[in-house]
């Protein structure tokens, strides 16, 4: 292109992400000029990365896709953070996503960097047609057990929501006490992109929550460790012993409990 030799690269780099068709591609990787022809390498590489994250994302919705197939449109993918923890609630996720969204990197939150995360808990939010967050507390845990106390954040989350979904994607579990169809999943939060979702909302919502708990009992460092059995979080606890926000419950707690 007799236009293309006349600008220099910077131009050519605007140019060529207002125009990215495969002509202009054409002309950049037959520039004479090493860095027009990068340029498009690098194009071409950042298309290639998009193309497969749409295909992996589709591979998400293969279980959505068949329920709105009949008829079922407001799916709530529904999921937790927190059942392994020896301090803090149990919290769960109810999200019920569009089925067109644009949420690149959307997968189980345990999979994800902290910042990738918080940068997808706030498109989810923006993007979800709805969205609820329900918890038990460490009391709850304790009276319940910790299946049936995720069972109870889980359908706070389902209660939660402003509008009643359809159908419900769970993350391995049923909830009996929800009058509404259900799907188990195990390993949900792999396999659909509305479990993947409410997973990130759960994660962030209770880190989020343990950061600022920290602040009552510094002494534990939940903070850092969330409330998960860390080795320094062990030591503490062996030291002070239990605090409120310890499940009493839970063996390693009770073992502590019941020295000091």
């Amino acid at each position: 292109m007799e236009q293309l030799s006349q600008m220099n690269i910077r131009e050519v780099e605007e140019a060529l992400y207002k125009d990215p068709s495969p002509r202009m591609l054409i002309a950049c990787q037959n520039d004479q000029r090493q860095g027009v022809r990068r340029l498009a390498d690098r194009l071409i590489k950042c298309q290639q990365a998009e193309a497969l994250e749409q295909i992996r994302i589709q591979k998400l919705l293969v279980e959505e896709k068949k329920l709105w197939k009949k008829g079922y449109l407001l799916l709530a993918g529904i999921d937790e953070a927190g059942r392994g923890p020896l301090a803090g609630p149990v919290i769960a996720g109810a999200c019920i996503l569009p089925a067109k969204f644009d949420l690149p990197g959307l997968n189980d939150s345990k999979m994800l960097t902290e910042s990738k995360r918080e940068k997808l808990f706030i498109q989810i939010q923006n993007q979800a047609i709805d969205y609820a967050i329900g918890s038990a507390e460490p009391a709850e845990i304790d009276a319940l057990n910790i299946l049936q106390a995720t069972k109870l954040a889980m359908k706070r989350s389902v209660e939660g929501l402003t509008v009643r979904p359809h159908y419900l994607l769970i993350d391995a579990l049923i909830l009996p006490e929800i009058q509404l169809p259900q799907l188990p999943l195990i390993g949900g939060d792999r396999l659909s992109a509305s479990i993947a979702a409410a997973s990130i909302l759960a994660k962030v919502t209770r880190d989020r929550l343990m950061v600022q708990l920290h602040s009552l009992y510094p002494e534990y460092t939940f903070s850092k460790n969330k409330g998960y059995g860390t080795n320094e979080h062990m030591q503490v606890l062996k030291r002070l012993g239990p605090c409120p926000l310890h499940r009493k419950s839970f063996t390693p707690v009770k073992q502590e409990t019941s020295i000091s």
